[in-house]
């Protein structure tokens, strides 16, 4: 059987999926937060999915398969989302000195 663009863009939903329901559902901040990450990880493999089986056509000249361009532009994403991480945890680790707990309903003012 081979693994066709449907394969992997399934698989991607349901990651996406997975991640919706988890910051739809939890209260937690760090399970939100890893649901997020989830969700990005998702697009993420939807662009190099895309970037492995897209052609072009009009061009006979270039090669059909095994573009570069989704991966770069993951690499990107992947590089954005490290930054996001370290400023996203240091949230988290100042709400929870503040407030001294992680979940959403008691962390729903930021009034002193």
């Amino acid at each position: 059987m081979e693994i066709t663009l449907n394969h992997y863009l399934a698989v991607a939903a349901v990651f996406f999926v997975i991640g919706l329901m988890g910051v739809i559902m939890r209260r937690n901040l760090l399970i939100i937060y890893m649901s997020l990450e989830m969700m990005l990880q998702a697009a993420n493999l939807t662009f190099v999915a895309f970037s492995r089986f897209y052609s072009y056509p009009e061009s006979p000249s270039r090669p059909y398969f095994n573009h570069i361009d989704g991966q770069v532009f993951v690499f990107f994403v992947i590089t954005v989302a490290a930054a996001e991480v370290a400023v996203g945890l240091a949230l988290i680790v100042a709400l929870y000195r503040l407030k001294e707990t992680t979940q959403v309903q008691n962390l729903t003012t930021l009034k002193f």
